[in-house]
């Protein structure tokens, strides 16, 4: 159904174009443009708990070039919320680890952003960059072997092993689909439940519009729970109180 939506709407752009250059098709131009858009069920948005997450995180081995650097790409997108994109796409001056840690992280539609680390995330790209003697500022903080940028496929086959590992602690992630984009929801659900207000949420994570951010609002049931279980509804009884037993006994004997 999106893909049909995006073809209409492609159409009704260029139909509206038209219909300035040939008043002849106007009749037909109005027919086409009351085509109405598809309706569709929205996916509910998958997240990870915060005890899944870090076993995905804890699973690369830091022994190896590769592991320590899955693991410190994984961590900086659970910290940033960064696209795929944007984390490949870093470059070792756009990450400040002295002083007021923070990521300069390019979106899209050429918008920046900059996101604080955390001091766990700080640690895991200093000891990552003594990894990478040699290397200037503009060199990729994540690269290939040899040395270039990673791929988008390259990323999801190293977070599908690290998914793979973790499963052996958390059997359910192995029945899941779980991406390397799973991590950015899961930074904003994680926000969310902490309290952070949804504005905040939406320059974290490079949205243009706070409209955007609200899809983790509905996607949150266990939040949605709590606040069920503090209301009650209009209709309902208070019921009778019952005084217990021992109570009653005691009023009898005055």
């Amino acid at each position: 159904m999106r893909t049909r939506n995006a073809r209409l709407a492609a159409l009704r752009s260029f139909l509206k174009y038209a219909a300035h250059y040939d008043l002849t098709a106007l009749i037909v131009i109005q027919q086409a443009l009351a085509i109405p858009m598809k309706r569709f069920d929205r996916p509910v948005l998958g997240f990870l708990s915060r005890e899944e997450m870090q076993a995905i995180l804890d699973a690369p081995d830091a022994r190896t070039w590769a592991g320590e650097r899955d693991r410190t790409l994984f961590s900086l997108m659970y910290n940033t919320g960064a696209r795929v994109s944007e984390a490949i796409g870093l470059r070792v001056g756009e990450v400040i680890v002295d002083g007021a840690a923070v990521a300069h992280l390019h979106g899209k539609g050429r918008k920046d952003r900059s996101v604080p680390l955390w001091r766990t995330t700080v640690s895991l790209i200093r000891n990552w960059k003594r990894r990478l003697a040699f290397t200037s500022e503009e060199d990729f903080l994540f690269p290939n072997r040899s040395g270039g940028r990673m791929a988008r496929s390259n990323v999801t086959q190293r977070f599908e092993l690290a998914v793979s590992a973790a499963a052996e602690r958390y059997p359910q992630l192995a029945s899941r689909s779980i991406s390397p984009h799973t991590i950015r929801h899961t930074t904003a659900m994680h926000l969310l439940q902490s309290g952070l207000d949804i504005s905040v949420i939406a320059l974290w994570l490079g949205h243009e519009s706070s409209a955007t951010t609200h899809m983790y609002l509905q996607a949150d049931l266990a939040m949605k729970e709590r606040i069920l279980n503090r209301l009650q509804p209009m209709t309902s009884s208070q019921g009778r109180y019952r005084p217990p037993d021992q109570l009653m006994q005691f009023l009898m004997s005055l």
